[in-house]
């Protein structure tokens, strides 16, 4: 998000994130499952990309990439 300029809104959408993972780090695949997750934050981050630069479509195919990629 630093790389895009939008670090300032880490903290934020961190916060919105939270149980997602466990103290150690590893997703809670038994609270919530990945593909809900990847969706919640595709939201977030169109909401982000709407109030930052006037274009939610900005971060489209977020959720493809990320599934494709670590999805198995």
């Amino acid at each position: 998000m630093g790389q895009l300029g939008l670090g300032r809104q880490f903290g934020r959408l961190a916060s919105r994130l939270d149980g997602a993972f466990r103290a150690d780090g590893v997703f809670a695949h038994d609270r919530l499952r990945f593909v809900d997750f990847v969706d919640d934050v595709e939201e977030m981050l169109e909401e982000v990309a709407s109030q930052e630069w006037g274009d939610k479509e900005a971060v489209d195919g977020f959720e493809e990439y990320i599934l494709r990629h670590y999805s198995g």
